[in-house]
């Protein structure tokens, strides 16, 4: 299997970090690409271009996220994401709000890359709002994150690792000191180190 990802895409450092948690560095080629530059294996597996992107062995594709990491949970046992049930639904769930974490920095980050003259303040006002709001709401149910690591730390921890890389001014530490607790221990973790954005 071929992954293309990128070294700053939280979304391939997410799947990268299921790939180290599973054990499967051995089974797949990783190629570090700029999606935004052409790069055609990149495209003619997924024509949106964009990463992480899975080629798998018979030549078929895989994309984006959610949809890499649970193909590869499936891979072997001891799964990030259970199989059914309750807990199944609350990983996912924590999945996609820390996905969404991802997505209003990103927008964030893309707004402030365009001319002064030409950026939104309101929209980055608004997407400030949801990372803000979204991380309060977790400082007050870090509690409720699964007791053994599944996906849903995985998932928050790209997203927290992602906000210090690109958004240091949000300051998100000082609102939210349980949480920046819990990510002070989980980002030691050998995985987190091995998949540092450079």
């Amino acid at each position: 299997m071929r992954l293309f990802y990128s070294k700053t895409s939280p979304y391939s450092r997410k799947v990268r970090l299921v790939i180290h948690e599973k054990g499967l560095q051995n089974t797949i080629i990783s190629v570090a690409c700029n999606p935004f530059d052409e790069v055609p294996e990149l495209e003619a597996a997924n024509p949106l271009g964009k990463v992480p992107t899975l080629i798998l062995d018979d030549g078929s594709s895989l994309y984006d996220s959610p949809v890499i990491c649970a193909y590869l949970d499936s891979l072997t046992p001891g799964r990030l994401i259970p199989e059914s049930g309750r807990e199944r639904w609350n990983v996912l769930r924590w999945e996609a709000l820390c996905d969404g974490v991802v997505d209003a920095t990103y927008n964030i980050v893309m707004e402030r890359r365009r001319d002064t003259q030409e950026q939104s303040a309101g929209w980055i006002e608004q997407w400030k709002t949801q990372v803000i709001r979204t991380l309060n709401h977790i400082e007050a149910t870090i509690d409720m994150l699964p007791s053994q690591v599944t996906l849903a730390q995985l998932a928050l921890g790209t997203a927290l690792g992602y906000l210090e890389f690109r958004l240091p001014d949000l300051d998100w530490r000082s609102r939210c000191p349980a949480l920046a607790a819990w990510y002070g221990d989980f980002s030691v973790r050998d995985t987190m180190q091995h998949t540092l954005p450079k």
